[in-house]
């Protein structure tokens, strides 16, 4: 029955997607820039709700009260495409840098130039990462949100984290908050696959980060603070949602929380 499930809600998902970019596109690209945002965010709450009708997948948001106005950089954990569009409707005017070859996509490539991202060759050095940060300035002066994935790319729920130190050099120069966000949409939406599965998923928004801290300490507070919260929420989540597949990499992690937990007892 999940298997039927999933392949409705992605047949679902990628129809809303595309129909909506395409009836849409002429009121789109003809609207303000900011009030255009309205249309793509209306698609990631539209395909939230698909979710949870099809497969029964809901979500809660605990935090919303930490995000600050105005500019901040804001570094979710990264484990599914779910979390590059879900939060959306709950940001004012937020911006991804994002690889330039998505940017040549038809259609998705356009819409992405009108809300003004930020693109990137991952491999460029020098004057070209001069030029993003140079983009990245103006964007933020309009009070706009910076969406950075501070591991880089998607990880599986539990994994080892690998944060890049790149989140680090900007909170240097950008002289900004940083708002770290830790959920596990993986658990209900993994990589590589087309199965989604039901349950209840929370989202966690921590404390703001502020400005003016050196960049190692920084770095090692958003780690701590991160993973931390992300242990919790494993631990809770796969607790609440016991039908719940759970990945090696998850059922490792809570093996180690266990173990953990016995050693400080011990002590």
């Amino acid at each position: 029955m999940n298997t039927v499930r999933s392949i409705l809600f992605n047949t679902a998902f990628y129809a809303n997607l595309i129909i909506r970019m395409i009836v849409l596109s002429p009121i789109y690209f003809f609207m303000p820039r900011k009030a255009a945002y309205a249309i793509p965010k209306a698609w990631a709450a539209s395909s939230v709700w698909l979710m949870k009708v099809i497969v029964g997948t809901t979500f809660e948001i605990e935090g919303l009260e930490n995000l600050p106005k105005g500019s901040y950089i804001f570094a979710p954990k990264h484990q599914s495409f779910w979390d590059t569009f879900a939060l959306l409707p709950y940001l004012d005017d937020p911006a991804y840098i994002l690889k330039r070859e998505l940017m040549w996509i038809p259609l998705f490539g356009w819409y992405a130039k009108k809300q003004r991202m930020i693109p990137v060759d991952r491999g460029a050095r020098g004057k070209v990462m001069v030029e993003v940060m140079k983009r990245t300035q103006e964007e933020l002066k309009n009070g706009r949100q910076l969406i950075i994935y501070p591991e880089g790319t998607r990880r599986p729920p539990g994994a080892e984290p690998i944060y890049k130190y790149g989140i680090a050099r900007m909170y240097r120069d950008l002289n900004i908050p940083v708002v770290p966000v830790a959920m596990h949409p993986g658990l209900f939406w993994p990589r590589r696959t087309f199965q989604r599965y039901p349950g209840h998923l929370k989202v966690r928004i921590l404390p703001p980060l502020q400005p003016g801290m050196d960049p190692d300490t920084f770095f090692a507070k958003l780690i701590e603070e991160t993973e931390k919260a992300s242990d919790e929420l494993l631990v809770e989540t796969i607790a609440n949602n016991p039908k719940l597949p759970v990945p090696p990499t998850a059922t490792k992690r809570l093996a180690e929380l266990d173990a953990q937990k016995i050693a400080a007892k011990a002590v």
